[in-house]
């Protein structure tokens, strides 16, 4: 999947430091997290891969009580080994995706916003 690096609002993080969320995306991805998320703003052919993906594979993140599920998929961003993460909310935009590592992304990659970066991911 193809598209720009961008900031978000910090919503991922928040996310990713939930204790249930957290231990069920080190458990499948075999890592321990960094408290944060990369977040992509997908190309319409990313977009395109994102919604063959949500619905197959990966692993279920089964929620607590009040908040939502999402799909998790191993993945590698220059040669990284990460995941990514689709929340499974009807109000999460259908063009972007946010990924978890055990490193902070940006500074491990030197990205910057608006850089265009290329996700592998690993079935």
């Amino acid at each position: 999947m193809k598209g720009q690096v961008f900031s978000g609002k910090g919503e991922g993080a928040s996310f990713v430091n939930l204790p249930w969320a957290k231990r069920q995306m080190e458990e499948k991805l075999g890592f321990t997290l960094f408290p944060g998320t990369l977040n992509i703003k997908l190309t319409r052919e990313g977009t395109r891969m994102r919604e063959i993906l949500k619905g197959e594979g990966g692993f279920a993140i089964l929620p607590a009580s009040g908040h939502c599920p999402a799909r998790l998929f191993k993945a590698k961003l220059a040669g990284v080994e990460c995941g990514v993460v689709f929340p499974q909310m009807a109000s999460y935009p259908v063009d972007v995706v946010e990924l978890v590592s055990s490193v902070n992304l940006r500074e491990k990659l030197c990205l910057f916003d608006g850089r265009q970066v290329e996700v592998e991911v690993i079935f």
